[in-house]
């Protein structure tokens, strides 16, 4: 710092030291756009039903069952997650039935929809955090390079946590013709990266843009946001629908489950396809996350109550943010599909399939997977006295 620069105001040089991943504040024109939304009343955006956004009950606790030594061995892998392995080759085919997915892992999905190419959430960085040598590290590699993917008709955005916006990879997309569609406030962060403003779409909750001949609609989801020191909700956080001449898909982002999904399928669907959040639940955030049952839950709610389409669970596997077993998200998935009749796609992360044609149904993960319990499946009441309280655990592969 320069004797010039200490002759600036407290907040501007506090602002230059802030680091780029925290992205920048909304401001000026779009922070007036921001206090005109119908969502956003007393300073801050409002979730559709009301939520915690923050852990409830005792931190101490919570930090108990967290760095607990044999917790922590589950909520990894216990060998190399099988990444598939032809990903480019695959993806240099279009697609027979006009929609092909590829989840990437977590919640970064490609979607070839009706000759449009869409990217959601896209994360190829090692570490979703604002710093290089801490935070949840990846848990296996990216299927292949973002430079490989060619070209993209449009980035979707779902919010701003570090899990779904990654610094390193909106600056690589920054140097393409991509259009990025991202929520209210989310483009300050773009623009501080390198987007320029007319590659972006904003959009409030219920607004749709084209782009390339596919619409896309923000709607809404009951999660928050937050990227630096100060978590102000003055930037929005949203689902998806894409909608193109064939086919129509819808992509959750972060949410916990609230009535609002059966308006969004009223309204847009039913959809071909469905990219559902499972994972990263936990008893001490129920409002923010959903679980498997409930991810579930919503998709039968986007289709009407019918069992149509295909479901992609997302938001699993890739990193560790909660306390429970690294496997129980596609477990607890799978047995929810069974249940409810519903198809469901488990492809490895980078492995093609098209929700009409064949869907991968392997459970990948036991082989790579510790012991875990199934609290969630349904017993008679016998085999719980016989059980004398023990948890129904097995090993990967025994099924």
């Amino acid at each position: 710092m320069t004797g010039a620069d200490l002759l600036l105001p407290l907040r501007t040089r506090l602002r230059s030291l802030r680091p780029a991943a925290f992205g920048a504040d909304p401001a000026d024109a779009r922070m007036e756009r921001i206090r005109r939304s119908p969502n956003f009343a007393d300073g801050v955006f409002q979730n559709p039903v009301g939520a915690r956004t923050r852990p409830s009950g005792s931190t101490l606790e919570f930090a108990k069952v967290y760095f607990r030594k044999e917790e922590r061995v589950r909520r990894a892998p216990v060998g190399t997650v099988p990444v598939h392995a032809t990903t480019y080759a695959d993806l240099a085919e279009p697609p027979a039935t006009g929609l092909r997915l590829t989840w990437m892992g977590h919640s970064s999905v490609l979607a070839e929809i009706d000759g449009r190419r869409v990217l959601f959430d896209p994360v190829w960085g090692e570490r979703c955090s604002p710093f290089a040598f801490a935070g949840p590290k990846r848990l296996h590699p990216v299927p292949l390079p973002i430079a490989a993917l060619g070209p993209l008709d449009a980035v979707v955005i779902s919010h701003d946590h570090y899990d779904h916006l990654d610094l390193p990879t909106i600056r690589t997309l920054a140097g393409t013709d991509t259009v990025f569609a991202v929520p209210l406030g989310v483009g300050a962060h773009l623009e501080r990266w390198g987007v320029p403003a007319d590659r972006m779409r904003e959009l409030d909750w219920n607004e749709t843009t084209e782009i390339a001949g596919i619409g896309l609609t923000a709607t809404p989801a009951r999660h928050f946001c937050g990227r630096g020191l100060r978590n102000q909700q003055h930037t929005l956080w949203a689902s998806w629908v894409v909608a193109g001449p064939e086919h129509r898909i819808y992509h959750s982002g972060d949410t916990g489950y609230f009535p609002g999904f059966k308006d969004i399928g009223a309204e847009h669907g039913p959809f071909d396809a469905t990219m559902i959040q499972i994972g990263a639940y936990s008893e001490y955030w129920p409002d923010i996350h959903m679980t498997p049952a409930e991810g579930m839950r919503a998709h039968l709610d986007l289709q009407g109550g019918e069992p149509l389409g295909a479901m992609l669970p997302i938001h699993w596997a890739t990193f560790n943010l909660a306390p429970h077993p690294w496997a129980e998200p596609g477990e607890w998935t799978k047995d929810a599909a069974e249940e409810a009749g519903q198809p469901a796609a488990f492809p490895r992360p980078g492995e093609p399939f098209e929700p009409a044609g064949m869907l991968p149904l392997d459970p990948w993960w036991r082989a790579v997977a510790a012991p875990i319990a199934h609290h969630w499946r349904r017993r008679e009441a016998t085999d719980v006295a016989q059980d004398q309280g023990n948890r129904d655990l097995d090993l990967a592969g025994e099924r």
